[in-house]
């Protein structure tokens, strides 16, 4: 998917009930940009209104056209998905429903720049929990992993599912520590496996048509990259930028420290599992 097969500010009907609009952030982190899913014909619902910028903001106003909005709901809270609920709730009186607020610091105790610190949810939402109008239900779906909070949401009137960045169209999550968590995330991976949804909506990407070969692959990605870090380890001892370098050769630099948090995120998968041992920074196998 191209900038020119999919351009920001342009509603796309996906289906009767989802639009899909692409805010204007593309990078190497959220692919073509995020992209917010109106829910609904009659009354709707607002999925990941995204950044907090003007004409994405008026682009999704112009779709709604002045229906009801019974919900503004949102999948985790990361800067690219969940600053425009605010304004957008302002102007539509919707309540912002959905993934906890929470503001988990880093390793070295900085509070994570990726966080929306604005966020407040109205109501906050659990596994099972729901939000509906006319003709559509959205329900709640706990897939901690890329954060702890996140949630994914059934579309059950046409079996589709928003699936954040749990789940997204062109790459795999980070998952970073000490938010992120690699035992979280292939656990929602397998929930998501057993279930029958019939498409996925990400939050980045194209719709995944065939979504439970898409996260047989996220599954098998992960313990291809388990694999890789035995393996090195095995041969000798590696800090972990050591294993980033041998992991990800030619790895476009921009994407150099996502791809750290995602080792870092496995290592201590695997040292829970007692397979690994750290020290001063540098691992080790058991």
């Amino acid at each position: 998917m191209t900038m020119s097969e999919h351009p920001t500010g342009i509603p796309i009907q996906l289906e009767p009930l989802v639009t899909r609009i692409l805010a204007p952030n593309p990078s190497p982190y959220t692919y073509t940009g995020t992209q917010t899913h109106i829910v609904g014909e009659t009354d709707v619902a607002v999925v990941d209104p995204g950044p907090d910028d003007p004409a994405h903001l008026t682009a999704i106003l112009d779709r709604i056209a002045g229906r009801p909005v019974r919900a503004i709901v949102i999948t985790h809270h990361h800067r690219d998905h969940s600053p425009a609920s605010r304004p957008l709730a302002v102007v539509t009186g919707a309540p912002i429903v959905g993934a906890a607020a929470h503001y988990r610091r880093n390793d070295n105790g900085a509070a994570d720049p990726s966080f929306d610190a604005g966020y407040r949810p109205d109501r906050v939402l659990a596994e099972g929990d729901t939000v509906s109008g006319t003709g559509w239900t959205l329900a709640a779906i706990a897939t901690p992993g890329h954060t702890s909070n996140h949630l994914a949401f059934a579309l059950p009137e046409t079996r589709a599912l928003f699936s954040g960045d749990h789940v997204m169209g062109w790459s795999t999550s980070v998952v970073s520590p000490p938010d992120g968590d690699m035992a979280a995330y292939m656990a929602s991976l397998d929930t998501l496996l057993r279930r029958d949804d019939r498409v996925y909506y990400p939050g980045h990407g194209k719709a995944i048509e065939r979504p439970h070969r898409w996260v047989r692959s996220m599954l098998g990605h992960r313990r291809q990259r388990e694999g890789q870090i035995l393996r090195l380890l095995a041969e000798r001892s590696h800090d972990l930028n050591d294993l980033v370098a041998r992991m990800y050769v030619g790895i476009d630099p921009r994407l150099a420290p996502a791809a750290a948090r995602s080792v870092l995120a496995h290592l201590y998968d695997l040292r829970d599992r007692g397979a690994v041992t750290g020290k001063d920074g540098v691992w080790t196998t058991l």
